[in-house]
């Protein structure tokens, strides 16, 4: 598999929301610098643009940023819900609405108690921000049943293009049977309309046997997720045991086959199961064994890099890289992993921002915003 060679002409810096002096980095197809826009952030998961350029961060410990465009200031939102920050759980992805401007929602994805006894599952808010604060606020979907776990919430969040809400969960992780069964919402991706109505043509509706949110099952932890430009088709990002991560292109009922149908193995080397195809399953579009440990996802659609335009690029938390997969008319042409000599952190998530700049969050104790830019 291609490695780039890099050149790097200066080290990051870690000024708290300062421009750092850039380091550039050679690619296959551009020259980009590499900024630390802002640091800081304690465990960093998510974010979001708003439509002016202006960003949300989410910090898995319960915390939610403002962060201005250039990451030169920042404020705190107060009264976000309360979260179970043990493990894998805490405040996890946000997301604007489409229609933003219009009507100011955000949502935000976090692992939400039980509201009696143990227990902890997923949950969605949305709310608006007036004042530095959350206001408004309507959860809209609870992941079923509450399990006592600290481990596996999926969850990333992605708009259709004809509006409809896509949430990732995870198996929960000890719960992973649950994924082949309709009647729970563990290893499942579920779509529901903004307000937490189920649309009629989801492909479980009218099935007693089913939840009527589910759109896809058999998923194991899905940590990334975006719409495909062209085609307007939701892509995942599976966070596989040890080898396995996946990219899908979720269709609706259909299952893909965790944990009966698997491309890696347990931690430790425990066999899942022996089998990687598996009649009334569906295969991954393309998957890593080993494991790059993927989080967060996102298709480039900008004009800063052309050469990169309907290109994906996937987060990866345990190999500190980006994977650029390399699309040419639906089909997978390559791979490029980006970045593995000239960040040395966990990378969670990717986004594109307004300015058609890559952007990145680190997931560490002192997680930074690093910006993308182009200097070709």
């Amino acid at each position: 598999m291609f490695n780039p060679k890099f050149i790097f002409t200066a080290m990051l810096a870690a000024s708290m929301s300062t421009a750092a002096t850039a380091e550039t980095v050679e690619t296959e197809r551009h020259t980009v610098s590499i900024t630390t826009l802002a640091d800081g952030f304690t465990h960093p998961w998510g974010m979001a643009f708003l439509p002016n350029g202006n960003m949300l961060v989410t910090e898995r410990s319960g915390n939610l940023y403002w962060l201005s465009e250039d990451g030169s200031k920042r404020k705190k939102i107060s009264d976000v819900p309360e979260v179970v920050a043990q493990g894998q759980g805490g405040l996890l992805d946000v997301v604007v609405d489409p229609n933003y401007s219009e009507n100011g929602w955000v949502y935000i994805s976090y692992s939400e108690a039980a509201a009696e006894g143990k227990g902890n599952s997923t949950a969605v808010m949305r709310a608006k921000i007036s004042d530095n604060s959350f206001t408004d606020k309507e959860v809209i979907f609870r992941q079923a049943p509450k399990y006592e776990s600290t481990a596996h919430f999926g969850s990333r969040l992605a708009f259709s293009p004809e509006g409809h809400l896509y949430i990732t969960l995870g198996d929960r992780y000890s719960r992973m049977e649950d994924a082949q069964t309709l009647d729970n919402h563990h290893g499942k991706i579920v779509r529901i309309w903004p307000d937490g109505s189920i649309p009629k043509d989801n492909p479980f509706v009218g099935n007693d046997q089913a939840l009527d949110e589910i759109w896809s099952y058999g998923h194991r932890n899905v940590q990334g997720a975006d719409i495909h430009p062209d085609t307007g088709e939701l892509w995942s990002v599976e966070h596989g045991p040890q080898g396995g991560d996946e990219v899908n292109i979720p269709k609706a009922g259909k299952n893909y086959g965790w944990p009966e149908v698997t491309y890696g193995v347990d931690y430790g080397g425990a066999i899942i199961s022996d089998v990687a195809v598996k009649e009334g399953t569906e295969q991954p579009f393309y998957y890593w064994v080993p494991s790059i440990a993927t989080a967060g996802a996102t298709f480039y659609t900008g004009d800063a890099f052309p050469e990169w335009k309907g290109d994906f690029f996937v987060a990866a938390l345990k190999s500190s890289l980006v994977a650029r997969l390399d699309l040419y008319e639906g089909r997978m042409m390559h791979e490029e992993r980006l970045f593995e000599d000239a960040i040395d952190a966990r990378i969670r998530d990717i986004n594109q921002g307004p300015d058609g700049y890559l952007y990145l969050l680190t997931d560490q104790p002192n997680g930074a915003v690093i910006q993308i830019k182009p200097t070709d």
